[in-house]
């Protein structure tokens, strides 16, 4: 007899973060439909996502209830969204970020630092973290480890394009190092604390030039 694995639900960052790395983000010309993900993201800020409530989003939008249910079938679709658009946002402002830096090392450090501030200090993501810590294993890996597999996979790509351009050591597993840096920052993310403060940008940068580039075989000067 054969016992099949039960399939564990993805969580609501392993939903976010699949749909905001697999596909571009919804050029809307809805206006309403936008009013309520601005009010929305405001609400849960404030309220949290299990204490704001579908009429609380109407509300603040100045919209009704039937409004927002034209718009969105379900409160778990409007948190999907809404997550999912904040992604989008931290990932347009990573790539810009990348194509400023000037070399392989400096899109070390700086996607480094990216990763880590921009999440950690996204309101948002800070009140969903503290108000159900059981969603922390979902922004880091949860589940069966989607989330953690389509964030590595996203860097492993970026890594694999640079080895490809003779700026990473060939001795280097562009997956295996990928999955250690977005462990990584997610720990830093969903755990800060200890010696490192994670608004203090020149102090990220130095701990990626002294671990995270010799790591992957990176010169430093």
């Amino acid at each position: 007899m054969t016992i099949e694995k039960a399939t564990v639900p993805p969580t609501l960052f392993e939903r976010a973060t699949q749909r905001a790395i697999s596909t571009p983000p919804r050029q809307s010309t809805d206006a309403t439909r936008e009013k309520l993900l601005v009010a929305a993201y405001e609400q849960f800020c404030v309220d949290g996502v299990s204490g704001a409530s579908m009429e609380d989003v109407a509300k603040r939008a100045g919209t009704s209830r039937i409004t927002i249910y034209r718009k969105f079938e379900s409160k778990d679709a409007l948190v999907d969204e809404v997550i999912a658009h904040e992604l989008w946002e931290y990932l347009a402002y990573f790539q810009k970020a990348m194509t400023e830096a000037d070399s392989f090392a400096e899109r070390l450090v700086t996607g480094f630092v990216t990763s880590i501030q921009q999440v950690w200090s996204n309101p948002l993501i800070k009140r969903l973290i503290a108000d159900d810590p059981a969603l922390v294993p979902g922004l880091v890996g949860g589940g069966d480890g989607r989330n953690m597999y389509a964030i590595s996979q996203f860097v492993a790509e970026a890594l694999g394009r640079e080895q490809q351009a003779g700026n990473l050591d060939p001795s280097i597993d562009p997956d295996m190092a990928a999955e250690l840096i977005a462990r990584i920052t997610g720990s830093f993310v969903t755990t800060p604390g200890g010696q490192v403060r994670l608004d203090d940008t020149a102090q990220l940068e130095q701990l990626a030039r002294s671990y995270l580039l010799p790591m992957l075989k990176v010169p430093t000067n």
